[in-house]
């Protein structure tokens, strides 16, 4: 049954992926970006897709946006991805308001702004999939990322308590946890650094965006309806926490 998705920062890497998935099994997509109007335009170019701007730690900006994306698609959103995540590294010690602010603000806050958007609609139809993107860092920990942990760890949190919440509406809620992932960020990474990341997984490479994208997929579909409140490890076995 073809259904809407909503992809958060789907113009690049795991989102893109994610979004060309949902298409490929027939669902009507959309993705939103924030501010790399040039990747913007080529996922465009190449997809079909329509991307979207706007700033998901801004709650009036998501409560305009998606509005417009129902509006233009004449459908409630079925299914809502968030994937949109940034990265302020620093050690604590030296880490400033804005550095903790900013990452939790985007990559946790927007959880709610975006789910608060269309979760009246899925109770209403009895139907909803919400999946977070979150990390293996939010599972093990990692030095210099106190601020991104702490967000992608309360996304976990998220997921199981709107799970028990959401049930018995028909919605279910879960999380993906990637490991180290090719994408654009990760594959700048000087070679003698990604040697000692990819040391540490144990079926000895990097996952691809469309491994996450096809666990995903599953938890978007019918047959994912007796799952709910889970976060699933995508990881090389690197971590088994």
């Amino acid at each position: 049954m073809s259904r809407l998705a909503l992809v958060t920062g789907g113009v690049r890497g795991i989102g893109a992926a994610i979004a060309r998935a949902l298409r490929a099994d027939g669902h009507r997509v959309a993705v939103t970006y924030h501010g790399n109007e040039a990747a913007a335009e080529s996922f465009r170019k190449e997809t079909g897709i329509p991307a979207y701007k706007w700033d998901v730690a801004d709650y009036d900006a998501c409560l305009k946006g998606v509005a417009g994306v129902v509006s233009d698609f004449g459908a409630p959103v079925e299914i809502l991805v968030n994937n949109a995540g940034i990265t302020r590294d620093c050690m604590f010690h030296k880490m400033s308001p804005e550095q903790w602010r900013t990452v939790i603000d985007t990559d946790l806050v927007s959880s709610f702004n975006m789910t608060r958007m269309v979760i009246g609609q899925m109770r209403d139809a009895g139907f909803g999939r919400v999946i977070g993107i979150s990390s293996i860092n939010a599972q093990k920990g990692q030095a210099g990322q106190v601020n991104y942990c702490a967000a992608k760890a309360g996304m976990i949190g998220f997921t199981k308590a709107l799970a028990l919440e959401t049930a018995s509406r028909g919605i279910t809620v879960n999380a993906v946890a990637p490991g180290y992932i090719a994408t654009d960020m990760v594959s700048a990474v000087p070679p003698e650094v990604m040697a000692k990341i990819v040391a540490q997984i144990p079926v000895g490479r990097l996952g691809h965006a469309e491994e996450i994208a096809g666990l995903v997929r599953y938890l978007a579909s019918d047959a994912a309806s007796f799952v709910t409140g889970a976060t699933f490890a995508a990881n090389g076995g690197q971590y088994l926490g």
